[in-house]
């Protein structure tokens, strides 16, 4: 993902004046196409975030279009009071990238996890937030966030991701993708859980269970004429994102539901539980300590359906 990152800003450099790239001390030999098409547009920032944030508030009030880009809990928790105060006080549109979300920098221990992120930016009023999927979707989320008059936080992974989609899917910042259909279940999922999403549901065929499986990759806002048709038409709604149940999309679909519909539907919340990994492992390991692989889903899934 942060490879097709790279390349849609030098893209998107080229025919936009105003866009500027800000990094916090990363991927520079990533952005040398990008420094040779526009130099002039590139700042390194070094590991001062904060100020990072601070700038690029400072160039959305001059009209530029600024796009901050570092590791996920450096441009989010590390500068949380100038995202709040200097960004989405004043609605401002900066576009904060953060990259290896969620266990993406399992090897690197906890203080690169970010499993808590979407429900810190959830919480700020005027943020808007997009979880992609693949490298498809974090091309069409950054030309979205472009055209968006206000801040947007775009989370992706890190590398290696499969790829979901073969065309560009009809994308617009606050509009779910429904990838396939089922009677059984409706499966939510985000970010880079979207794969393992269709994973399970390929899994729960062999049982003879079909799932609707939805890419929400917009968090904030969601898509509330898709949902009211998902809850009006399942009594199992399965959420699924490589974050914290308590304040991600689990939370979210939760508070939504309660504020919404009246009948009695099941939501079944998968994702990290709200502990620390005090281990230096790989991102798979830490899945299947957190029972996020396919077959612990469709496991987890079959106990709720018997």
């Amino acid at each position: 993902m942060r490879n097709q990152f790279a390349q849609t800003m030098t893209e998107l450099a080229s025919v936009d004046q105003r866009l500027v790239l800000l990094s916090g001390d990363i991927g520079n030999r990533l952005f040398n196409p990008y420094k040779e098409i526009a130099p002039e547009r590139f700042y390194n920032c070094g590991i001062a975030e904060a100020n990072m944030i601070t700038m690029a508030a400072g160039m959305a009030f001059s009209g530029l279009r600024p796009v901050a880009y570092t590791i996920t809990p450096f441009i989010t928790t590390r500068c949380l009071e100038q995202i709040k105060v200097d960004i989405c006080y004043h609605n401002l549109p900066v576009i904060l990238v953060g990259t290896g979300s969620g266990l993406s920098y399992a090897e690197l221990g906890a203080t690169h996890h970010s499993c808590e992120d979407i429900a810190i930016m959830r919480s700020m009023p005027n943020m808007s937030i997009v979880c992609a999927a693949d490298r498809t979707e974090v091309r069409l989320a950054l030309m979205a966030a472009m055209e968006h008059d206000g801040p947007v936080y775009l989370r992706i992974g890190k590398k290696n991701e499969i790829d979901i989609h073969q065309l560009d899917p009809d994308f617009s910042i606050g509009r779910g993708i429904t990838l396939t259909q089922g009677t059984d279940l409706c499966i939510l999922a985000t970010g880079n859980m979207v794969s393992d999403a269709l994973k399970s549901n390929s899994l729960l065929k062999k049982h003879n269970i079909t799932a609707k499986v939805v890419d929400l990759h917009t968090v904030k806002p969601l898509d509330n004429d898709l949902l009211m048709n998902i809850f009006k038409n399942f009594s199992l709604v399965v959420t699924l994102e490589e974050h914290n149940v308590m304040g991600g999309l689990g939370s979210a679909i939760a508070e939504w539901y309660v504020d919404n519909c009246s009948h009695y539907v099941k939501i079944l919340r998968l994702g990290t539980p709200d502990q620390f990994i005090n281990q230096v492992t790989s991102q798979q390991h830490a899945r299947e300590k957190f029972h996020l692989t396919p077959e612990a889903i469709v496991k987890r899934i079959s106990n709720v359906l018997s």
